[in-house]
């Protein structure tokens, strides 16, 4: 069945994405008085084709990863006399700056409705109530205490985790002070104090920012009775049964579900002992852990799973907006979400954060397959995320993108004359190649996930 939602959901979001973006430069080319041969969603052996009154042939094609719009242009094909007030290369710098920038734009249009109606339909947030503070952490230095929740990080207020976390994510690599603002369990003022970072998480794979800075989110406890177990687990395979108790692991007596998984996951590979109760009878299971990942990412693998409990009404939030605060929320994600993919490329290209954390169609599958099996509002919020992911990028003034289209068109505007061909050539031969050695670097990162 995940497999199903991840091809699905992976078809959904290319194709609505690609269609909407494409379809913001055929809709600019269109007003601009360019003649549009050819609209194609997706690349190779057409399924399905028709065509308009204006003679623009549509094509859904086999290959959903990408699409173009093919457009009249004397730099293609020759053009008939009666036909070359409608070629694209004819037209004013202005108007080609306006038919290139349009699919990107479509792309922040789309983003921006997308989070429009996720603010109206609202969420439910859990608190972002600190459960736990490492010693000797950042936090700990800094003062943070256990029961205090997080009203702000960097003076943005944060409803939930999420928000704290994506605060959290724009200072990777950095260095400098962190501001972290906090009230007392049942107080009413707040209090700011100082992280101080220094090349933060610098180059890390697969960073986890709440971790990092030595905080463990609230969570009601969760007594360690298992409730579900992998068949190919260590936990089966060493004869462990639903409904087992977990008194004790390598003598140490278990309170609490999260004590185990913390104590399971710095031990991959190695052998350990539990205490388990099984109907009044105690008695003890060795077993040794599985690992995985690789590197520092390297982690113990039991194989078994509790029964989740209800979260208190009192750590949970409703957070929603009417529609015209919408709008302006929908902007405030919309430019907050552009702004962090914008650093988070700056940073890769300068070390700051690791390449591994690039990724590729294989993750865009499997995190679009979660999106679409955790709901509407899970999948609305990813579409949102990689629209503007596919804007951004597209913005790169990069040869063979639209960015590169328009660096060469602002060039011209401001020449008074195009580049020459050759110096154009050289630009398409560099961005194919850059383009192309990323495709192959995030493929390798998914892979590496797999």
């Amino acid at each position: 069945m995940s497999t199903l939602y991840m091809v699905l959901g992976l078809l959904v979001a290319l194709g609505v994405l690609v269609t909407f973006h494409e379809f913001g430069h055929f809709w600019v080319a269109r007003r601009c008085g360019v003649k549009v041969l050819r609209f194609s969603v997706g690349f190779g052996t057409p399924l399905f084709r028709w065509h308009d009154r204006q003679g623009t042939e549509f094509v859904v094609a086999a290959i959903p990863l990408g699409g173009y719009v093919k457009m009249l242009d004397e730099r293609e094909s020759e053009v008939a006399p009666e036909l070359l007030d409608q070629a694209f290369n004819r037209k004013s710098v202005l108007q080609r700056i306006a038919i290139v920038s349009a699919g990107p734009i479509a792309n922040f249009l789309l983003a921006l409705l997308f989070f429009w109606i996720l603010a109206m339909l609202g969420s439910q947030q859990v608190r972002p109530v600190i459960g736990d503070v490492e010693a000797e952490s950042l936090a700990a230095q800094a003062g943070l205490l256990a029961g205090q929740e997080i009203v702000a990080v960097d003076g943005e207020r944060t409803p939930g985790w999420a928000a704290v976390s994506l605060q959290l994510v724009r200072r990777l690599g950095e260095s400098g002070a962190l501001a972290v603002t906090v009230r007392d369990s049942g107080a009413s003022t707040e209090s700011t104090y100082q992280l101080r970072l220094q090349d933060w998480l610098r180059g890390a794979e697969d960073p986890d920012p709440i971790a990092s800075i030595g905080i463990r989110p609230w969570r009601p406890q969760l007594p360690p009775v298992l409730a579900q177990l992998d068949p190919k687990g260590p936990a089966q395979a060493a004869g462990l049964q639903m409904g087992d108790r977990l008194v004790s692991v390598d003598g140490v007596v278990l309170g609490d579900w999260q004590q185990l998984v913390d104590y399971v996951r710095r031990r991959p590979g190695e052998a350990i002992s539990l205490r388990v109760s099984r109907n009044g009878a105690e008695q003890d299971v060795r077993l040794t852990l599985m690992a995985r990942g690789e590197g520092k990412a390297r982690s113990g693998y039991l194989g078994a799973g509790v029964e989740g409990v209800d979260w208190p009404a009192e750590m949970l939030r409703e957070v929603s907006f009417g529609p015209l605060e919408s709008v302006g929320e929908s902007f405030r994600r919309t430019w907050a979400m552009s702004a962090l993919t914008l650093d988070s490329l700056k940073k890769m290209l300068f070390g700051e954060l690791s390449v591994k954390n690039l990724s590729g169609p294989i993750t865009i599958a499997k995190v679009a397959g979660a999106s679409a099996q955790s709901g509407v509002v899970d999948f609305l919020n990813f579409l949102a995320y990689l629209s503007i992911s596919l804007g951004v990028l597209n913005l790169l003034p990069i040869p063979v993108l639209d960015g590169g289209h328009l660096l060469f068109y602002l060039i011209e505007w401001a020449r008074g004359k195009p580049l020459s061909e050759r110096v154009q050539g050289w630009g398409m031969q560099i961005g194919i190649s850059l383009v192309v050695g990323v495709m192959l670097l995030a493929l390798v990162n998914d892979l590496s996930r797999l």
